[in-house]
C-alpha cells in the first residue's frame, strides 16, 4: 500500500506541473488517438469521466460524441459507501458542479444506468502499468464501478503516468487498453 501512495504522490506531483497549455496539447493528442481506435468508432455505448484539474481533459470529446452516441458519466451517488452509478448525459447544459467539485448532472438529470450495455469505458487513473493495473485517487470509487461495466476498459493517461509496474491488489481492476499522447497499448497477459 505504501508503494502506490509514493507513486500516486510522485505522478500526482509530475501531473500537477504541467503548464495549461501542455495539458491542452497533450490532452488533444489523447483523444485524437481514442477517436482513431477501431474500438471507439464502433462503439454505441460509451462510459467517460468528465475530467477535472489537470487530468487528461475530455470535455472536447464529450461535447463532440453527445447524440451520436450514448455518452454515460459517473455521479457520485454515496460518498459513505464510495459509490458511483452511471447516468446518461444528453447535453452539457445539464451538468453542474457536484461531489469533489467534479461536474455531475444535475439531480433532476440523472438518468442512470447499470452499464451492462456500455461499449467501451474511458477510465481516469493517477497511473498505469504494462499489465493493466491502475493506482486512481485511492477511495476505490472507480474500481467498484468498473467490475459492474460490460465493454473494453481503456486507461486514459499522459504518457509518463505509464510505468512498469504497479502493486496489485484483489479489488483492484484492469484495463484491457492504455491511450496516451504517445500510444495506444492493448494489454496482453
Amino acid at each position: 500500500m505504501q508503494e502506490k501512495q509514493k507513486i500516486r504522490k510522485k505522478l500526482l506531483d509530475l501531473r500537477n506541473s504541467l503548464s495549461a497549455a501542455e495539458i491542452f496539447e497533450r490532452s488533444n493528442q489523447v483523444m485524437a488517438n481514442i477517436l482513431g481506435m477501431d474500438d471507439f468508432k464502433k462503439a454505441e455505448v460509451v462510459a467517460v469521466y468528465i475530467s477535472f484539474g489537470t487530468e487528461v481533459n475530455t470535455h472536447g470529446l464529450i461535447r463532440s460524441i453527445m447524440g451520436k452516441k450514448k455518452v454515460l458519466v459517473p455521479v457520485v451517488t454515496d460518498k459513505e459507501k464510495k459509490e458511483l452509478i452511471l447516468s446518461e448525459l444528453r447535453d452539457w447544459k445539464e451538468l453542474s458542479s457536484g461531489s469533489y467539485g467534479i461536474l455531475e448532472p444535475k439531480k433532476e438529470f440523472v438518468r442512470k444506468n447499470d452499464g451492462d450495455e456500455v461499449d467501451i469505458s474511458l477510465v481516469p487513473g493517477v497511473a498505469f502499468d504494462v499489465y493493466g493495473n491502475r493506482i486512481g485517487y485511492g477511495s476505490g470509487y472507480y474500481d467498484r464501478l468498473l467490475k459492474k461495466m460490460a465493454g473494453i476498459k481503456v486507461g486514459v493517461a499522459y504518457d509518463f503516468q505509464v510505468i512498469d509496474k504497479i502493486p496489485n491488489e484483489g479489488h483492484d481492476v484492469r484495463v484491457d487498453k492504455i491511450t496516451t499522447d504517445k500510444f495506444v497499448m492493448t494489454i496482453s497477459i
